[in-house]
C-alpha cells in the first residue's frame, strides 16, 4: 500500500506558529512534483515541539490540502501506548491513509513490549500502520523476528527502516510478508535493491522530483538510472545529517526561498561552517542558483 517516495515533510514556523500559508504551498510544490505520500508530524516537522491540540491540527489540516490527490501519513507514535492509541484513532478520523508509528522512545520496552505496544494499537485502530525504528532516536531496536510477529496482523503494512543494520532489513524482506522503506536517505538504493518498496525522505523536501525518479527507477528494475541518481544525490544525502535532522533540511529550504527560517528549541540554526558547507553542495547540484 505504502511503497515509492514519501516525504517527511518539514513543519514551517512564523512568529513561534505553524506557518499556514507555507505548508500549503510546499504540500502543493510536493504534489506537482510527483511525490507519493506526505507524512505528517514525524520527526523532520519537529513532532516533537509540537503541543497536542497543533499535532492534530497539522493532520487534518494535511489531509483536507492534499484532498486524496496523494496518500498522507500521519505520524502518531508516542512512548505512551494511550497516547499514541488517541492520536491514531484521530488521524483514522480525519481520513489519513495510514499512521506510522515510532518505537517507544526513552522507557526502552523489551521485544514482548514492543509487540503488545503496537498490537494493542493495530487492533483498536482499523487504519493501516507503518512501523518505525529508528534506534539512534529512541535507544531500543525492533528485532527483525518482532517484525516478522507483528506483520501477521492484518492492517500492519510496512516497516520504515532506519536501523542502518542491512543485516536486519535483509532479514525482514527475506520474510516476503511485509514492505520494507527506507528509513535512510543513503541506503534508499541498497535497501531497495535487497527488495524494499521505497523510501520515507528528509532529502526529499528538497528535491522531490529527482528522488522519486531514483525510487521509480529502482521500482521498474531500471538499477543503471536509480544507481547514478544515487551517486548524484549522496553529497545531499550526507549534508542534510551533517547536524540534527531537521536543522540542515529547513536551512536548505530556506536557501531555496521556500520557508522563514525558524525552529522550535532546544533545535536552532546550523553553526556557520557547516551552513557554508551545505551551501556549497546546494549550488553543486544547482538546486540553489549560486553560492550564497
Amino acid at each position: 500500500m505504502f511503497e515509492g517516495s514519501t516525504v517527511a515533510l518539514v513543519t514551517p514556523f512564523k512568529n513561534g506558529e505553524i506557518d499556514w500559508v507555507t505548508l500549503e504551498k510546499l504540500i502543493e510544490f510536493h504534489i506537482s512534483s510527483g511525490t507519493d505520500c506526505l507524512l505528517a508530524c514525524g520527526t523532520t516537522g519537529e513532532s516533537a515541539t509540537l503541543t497536542h491540540e497543533e499535532h492534530k491540527t497539522l493532520i487534518k489540516f494535511m489531509v483536507e490540502k492534499v484532498r486524496k490527490r496523494i496518500k498522507v501519513l500521519a505520524g502518531t507514535g508516542s512512548n505512551s501506548t494511550r497516547e499514541a492509541l488517541e492520536l491514531t484513532e484521530y488521524a483514522r478520523e480525519v481520513g489519513a491513509d495510514g499512521s506510522l508509528l515510532i518505537t517507544p522512545y526513552y522507557n526502552k520496552p523489551t521485544q514482548k513490549g514492543l509487540y503488545l505496544h503496537f498490537e494493542t494499537i493495530a487492533q483498536k485502530v482499523d487504519i493501516p500502520i507503518v512501523l518505525y525504528n529508528v534506534p539512534s532516536r529512541t535507544g531500543v531496536n525492533l528485532a527483525a523476528e518482532t517484525v516478522k510477529d507483528l506483520s501477521e496482523i492484518p492492517n500492519i503494512v510496512a516497516v520504515k527502516e532506519a536501523s542502518g543494520d542491512l543485516e536486519q532489513i535483509t532479514k525482514i524482506i527475506s520474510y516476503q510478508n511485509i514492505a520494507v522503506l527506507s528509513g535512510d536517505d543513503s541506503l534508499t538504493f541498497p535497501i531497495m535493491a535487497l527488495g524494499g518498496k521505497g523510501v520515507i525522505s528528509v532529502v526529499g523536501n528538497v528535491v522531490p522530483g529527482k528522488l522519486k525518479q531514483m525510487v521509480k527507477s529502482a521500482l521498474e528494475g531500471e538499477w543503471d538510472t536509480a544507481r547514478e541518481i544515487h551517486y548524484q544525490l549522496y553529497p545531499l544525502f550526507k549534508i542534510l545529517f551533517i547536524e540534527t535532522n531537521p536543522i540542515p533540511v529547513k536551512t536548505a529550504l530556506h536557501l531555496m526561498g521556500m520557508l522563514d527560517l525558524e525552529f522550535r528549541l532546544p533545535l536552532c540554526s546550523m553553526k556557520e561552517d557547516n551552513r557554508k558547507k551545505l551551501i556549497k553542495v546546494l549550488a553543486e547540484l544547482r538546486v540553489i542558483s549560486s553560492e550564497q
